[in-house]
């Protein structure tokens, strides 16, 4: 397992810990903010509907199908645990912080 702040590796599969800004004017990636990737989605806090778009939002940037996106844990919370099966590629962010 390789560690760096917000994401951890277990073999191919990639762990975030992600710091959820609801209800933004876009979508985007911020950075590291604490031991968290800070993102922010245009979908409000209601419903299951931040954590869906969320996965989609992810699932979009690391080039895989939503199915391989996982929730480990905070789904009712702005701190999440996310899975990320294979990702078919890394954002700037994720690539140049590994070794």
């Amino acid at each position: 397992m390789s560690r760096s702040g917000f994401y951890h590796w277990h073999g191919d599969a990639l762990e975030l810990n992600v710091r959820v800004q609801p209800k933004a004017s876009r979508d985007e990636i911020i950075g590291p903010l604490d031991n968290n990737l800070k993102v922010r989605i245009t979908a409000p806090p209601m419903e299951g509907k931040a954590n869906a778009h969320l996965i989609r939002f992810l699932a979009k940037i690391f080039g895989v199908p939503r199915g391989r996106v996982t929730l480990i844990s905070g789904e009712k919370g702005r701190s999440k645990l996310l899975r990320i099966e294979a990702p078919g590629r890394l954002p700037e962010i994720i690539s140049k912080n590994q070794n």
